[in-house]
């Protein structure tokens, strides 16, 4: 019974890998989403963060991307080949969230998660529901998310100071697939917005953007 009950699950996830396929070429663009998720959280925190990154890589990466607003445990996740997570305060995953998610990173999704300065715990406790046996991975300045079309030779760049922290990403890798970027201590997201919004400098908002596209293309590419 626990055999069969295995192949049920490989077909499963072949069927929604599929449908991701089957749906991205059946739309003209890449869609890139904002992960709406309950608890609390300011979810929205970044409004003009993911349609300036979608424009930067349009322009940059020659993409035809767009963006949109998916809830966690909504079927339409299937549809977005990265999803943003970000906020400064509680979040909290359903039952159906998490095997929502779950599903979707295991069929070719990618979940990209910042910290906008206060989500840690509780991204890292939700996380543990969808992936409990998986860890948070730092990772290292070699690997190839830095060095896409922008090289990142030192690693992830520091775009806001919090306390004093260096900047680090972590992954969770499953069956040796990066399911999961997780941005922290860097404000990756803030870099992305409008530069008045935070007064950032032309070359910290540029550098922002380079890293998100960067990201972008290895999610696209892997």
């Amino acid at each position: 019974m626990r055999r069969i009950s295995n192949v049920k699950k490989r077909f499963v996830c072949c069927l929604a890998a599929a449908f991701i396929v089957v749906a991205a070429s059946a739309q003209s663009s890449v869609k890139v989403g904002v992960a709406k998720y309950g608890g609390g959280g300011d979810w929205y925190g970044n409004p003009t963060s993911v349609p300036n990154l979608v424009k930067f890589c349009n322009e940059n990466l020659h993409l035809n991307a767009e963006s949109g607003v998916v809830e966690v445990g909504s079927p339409e996740l299937f549809n977005y080949v990265m999803v943003h997570l970000t906020g400064h305060g509680n979040v909290v995953f359903s039952n159906s969230d998490v095997k929502n998610l779950k599903n979707y990173l295991l069929s070719g999704g990618f979940l990209h998660i910042d910290d906008n300065y206060g989500i840690d715990k509780y991204i890292r406790r939700e996380m543990k529901k969808v992936f409990p046996d998986a860890e948070f991975e730092e990772l290292p300045i070699d690997h190839p998310i830095y060095h896409q079309k922008y090289s990142f030779p030192k690693g992830l760049p520091k775009i806001h100071e919090h306390d004093g922290k260096p900047a680090q990403a972590f992954g969770i890798v499953i069956d040796g697939r990066l399911v999961c970027l997780y941005t922290y201590e860097c404000d990756l997201g803030d870099g992305w917005e409008n530069p008045e919004v935070h007064g950032d400098t032309p070359e910290i908002h540029q550098t922002a953007l380079q890293m998100g596209a960067n990201i972008l293309r290895y999610v696209c590419t892997h």
